[in-house]
């Protein structure tokens, strides 16, 4: 996400999906929605299955870091980046969870700015190359204390790139800035002695950097915290209110995945950085871990279309597409197919080497393939959403090919 960026435009949804004495768009059979219900009962259980898991390994990941803190040595410091890499798993193919005001993104409540918030500039949190003075670790005189608090009312302070908080601070913070060019296939060579206190440390304000890496760990982790509690079952939460309401479910289902296969995946995670040709413009650009970012996303619009989630398998978007119109839910498989097709095909290169390569090369030539194929299942998810009596507009992305 480019700090809530994209925004979704719904047209007339609240009257095709609340009304049962409507006429149904044409094309339609009947009342399309009538047996949402378990539809959405099922993406329920999957959205809160999924945050329970993204949480745990949220947990792993603090008890990891706590240990490098502590002791910082080259084991300890591969067992916290391991960890890391271990947690974003499962957080991103969460990320079709948002885009219709959960309480992912909730425009008062929610924390996804807090969680992923990105590109950052990594001078707000710490040196770089090009300043050994930088960032909130190195300016006690402007931030006394690393405390939640501090971290939290320094986030997006002065510019939406003024990240402090989330998973990409601390892969920052793991990694340090990538420096090498793309070409060699590396990631950031951050070494561990930039957080040992006396002899042999790098850098400086080594302590502060320390806490700060604990504090936005600790941070991660109550902020997922919240999302599985809204998600929870049995609970007088948002959970109760979304299965309330199948017809309006079915809609956010569909405006979820829509929005991340059109302007997020599709458009402001690859066609920006593939148009650049710039590593800073990928998502994960400190770890080099950008393509699972990628497969993590496609593989959430799958899994809400098919009603999945791990070995939860269950009535999904495709059950109301085959009722339907058969032929429709056919070609969105074979779209998800296409996509993860050309997925493992881009995989083989880290994503900056691809698109740093000239055009018509393989790489390059593979990640344009995952751009059309994500882009082709954005304009098919419009055509079930008419086919369903749901009437929406996807945002097009800030560049286009």
């Amino acid at each position: 996400m480019r700090n809530a960026l994209i925004s979704l435009a719904l047209v007339g949804s609240v009257i095709a999906c609340g009304s049962d004495t409507a006429d149904p768009p044409t094309g339609t059979t009947g009342d399309a929605l009538a047996n949402a219900g378990p539809v959405a009962a099922q993406y329920a259980t999957n959205v809160h299955a999924n945050y329970v898991e993204a949480l745990a390994k949220a947990k792993a990941l603090q008890i990891a870091i706590d240990a490098f803190v502590a002791a910082p040595s080259p084991a300890t410091h591969e067992a916290a980046k391991a960890a890391w890499i271990a947690a974003r798993a499962p957080y991103s193919p969460s990320e079709v969870y948002r885009f219709y005001g959960g309480p992912i993104d909730d425009e008062k409540t929610g924390p996804e700015g807090a969680i992923n918030a990105w590109p950052l500039d990594e001078n707000f949190i710490d040196y770089t190359v090009d300043d050994d003075g930088a960032g909130i670790v190195n300016h006690p005189e402007l931030v006394a204390q690393i405390t939640e608090d501090a971290i939290r009312g320094e986030n997006e302070k002065g510019g939406e790139k003024n990240i402090s908080s989330g998973y990409h601070a601390i892969e920052f913070l793991l990694w340090g800035q990538d420096t090498d060019p793309p070409s060699m296939k590396t990631a950031g060579k951050r070494p561990h002695t930039d957080f040992v206190v006396g002899a042999g440390a790098t850098a400086k304000n080594q302590e502060r950097r320390g806490q700060y890496l604990k504090v936005v760990a600790a941070m991660l982790v109550a902020d997922l915290e919240s999302l599985v509690d809204a998600w929870a079952p049995g609970k007088d939460n948002y959970a109760k209110t979304f299965v309330a309401d199948p017809k309006d479910a079915v809609t956010k289902m569909l405006v979820g995945i829509g929005s991340m296969a059109n302007a997020e995946l599709s458009g402001e995670r690859m066609t920006v950085a593939f148009k650049n040709r710039d590593q800073e413009d990928e998502h994960s650009c400190f770890s080099d871990t950008t393509n699972d970012d990628i497969e993590g996303n496609a593989k959430g619009i799958e899994n809400v279309y098919l009603g999945k989630y791990g070995a939860s398998d269950g009535q999904g978007l495709e059950d109301l597409v085959k009722a339907v119109d058969p032929a429709l839910d056919a070609e969105m498989k074979k779209a998800i197919a296409d996509a993860n097709a050309a997925l493992a095909k881009m995989k083989q290169a880290p994503f900056d080497y691809s698109i740093s390569q000239p055009d018509g090369s393989p790489e390059r030539d593979a990640v344009l393939a995952v751009i059309k194929a994500v882009k082709a299942e954005a304009e098919l998810i419009v055509r079930i959403g008419a086919k369903l009596g749901v009437t929406f507009e996807l945002e097009e992305p800030s560049e286009q090919l």
